[in-house]
């Protein structure tokens, strides 16, 4: 991003210099996929793809907010949507809800804020299962943390944003995209326990590229889908005598007699329960710089998501082999809550150019659709650039 220009575009809105720029960025699963509402484990990074705000504080407790990707030309006033008033919120419909929804979840939790003006950027695919409105939300967090003078609590900070996704724009996530857009560091993946919310950051071995193949395909009217796999893991967990699936492991699973119970509900928990177990694995091997057992466990929780979970489509399943099929192909699989959207591969680096142009090609002749190709690095989480 070339703060440069996006402190030309404050000028241009606000007529006066910005005093602060901030950034979150967007994330990837690496591998853990459905377990966080089953009080699982998950391996996500941050992408050095992000979302991008340069800002001057006010005194009056309002935000203006422009958003250069919504609104292309500067107009004679701020719009009256990108407008909010810290003390007489209103909740309304839009990109808007998001911040609205993080300064009252940061009111409600005691902290003092101050309004400021904002320029909005970024590019983290929308829509594409990267957490763009993580990014948003982290964003908003730095930016009333760095105005109103408050240390800047990474944990906290994606706790408060995943309630106002919850209970202001009332999307039911869980918080794995924002602990990672708030709290991972540049280089590592990050280890979270879904249930105690600890964290740990591990390594990610330099010789390797992280590689974010969007199919082009998005996922449709899915939330009965999702619920529907919400429950029948809630079933298995009370049939197995356990508060979540994240507590019965691969060997009680596999000794325990399961005649009666429901075959499907089996193949859910199943994908719960080894899925736990391979991120754990991954955690270690990944920390071992072992990478081809690492790309063993992406592609095992590919067929898992596929065979058990029954989460992916035509698409992911085509440009997941189109991968696979690649000598410098370590492993890969879909990512994110699935029915369309993307792909992660984890390959070698100095193969990625012929790699990217191969599954492009592969997957074009395949399906008939152009895929968004990503190439991504590991990256910081919500940070100040400048102040």
């Amino acid at each position: 991003m070339d703060t440069q220009d996006l402190r030309q575009s404050f000028a241009t809105y606000f007529n006066s210099e910005s005093e602060i720029i901030v950034r979150a960025p967007g994330r990837v699963n690496l591998i853990g996929e459905h377990t966080d509402y089953n009080e699982g484990f998950v391996l996500p990074m941050a992408i050095d793809r992000a979302v991008w705000l340069a800002l001057r504080p006010r005194t009056d407790g309002q935000v203006h907010i422009q958003s250069l990707d919504i609104s292309s030309a500067p107009p004679a006033d701020p719009k009256p949507d990108s407008i909010f008033y810290l003390h007489s919120l209103t909740k309304g419909k839009g990109w808007l809800e998001y911040p609205k929804g993080v300064a009252n979840e940061l009111m409600k939790a005691g902290y003092k804020l101050r309004g400021f003006d904002a320029v909005m950027t970024g590019d983290v695919p929308r829509g594409a299962g990267l957490s763009s409105s993580a990014a948003v939300e982290l964003a908003v967090a730095r930016a009333f943390a760095s105005v109103s003078n408050f240390e800047w609590d990474a944990p906290r900070m994606a706790g408060i944003a995943q309630k106002a996704e919850n209970e202001w724009v009332g999307v039911k996530c869980g918080i794995m995209d924002q602990m990672a857009s708030a709290a991972c560091r540049e280089g590592h993946a990050l280890f979270l326990d879904c249930r105690s919310l600890e964290i740990q950051h591990v390594p990610l071995p330099k010789e390797i590229s992280i590689v974010i193949l969007d199919t082009s395909t998005r996922r449709g009217l899915v939330e009965s889908a999702y619920n529907e796999r919400r429950s029948q893991c809630e079933e298995a967990a009370h049939w197995f005598g356990v508060k979540a699936l994240r507590d019965v492991s691969v060997e009680e699973f596999n000794n325990k007699n399961k005649d009666e119970l429901d075959a499907v509900v089996l193949k859910r928990a199943r994908h719960i329960i080894t899925e736990n177990a391979r991120v754990l694995e991954a955690v270690k091997v990944t920390g071992n710089g072992n990478v081809k057992r690492l790309g063993e466990l992406f592609s095992a929780s590919h067929d898992s998501l596929r065979d058990d979970f029954e989460v992916t489509n035509n698409a992911l399943d085509i440009m997941v082999a189109c991968a696979r099929e690649q000598e410098s192909c370590y492993g890969a699989r879909m990512t994110g809550a699935g029915f369309g959207g993307c792909a992660v591969a984890l390959m070698r680096q100095e193969n990625t150019a012929e790699f990217v142009h191969a599954v492009s090609t592969a997957y074009r002749h395949r399906s008939g659709l152009e895929a968004a190709v990503y190439i991504c690095k590991a990256s910081e989480g919500a940070s100040l650039i400048q102040e």
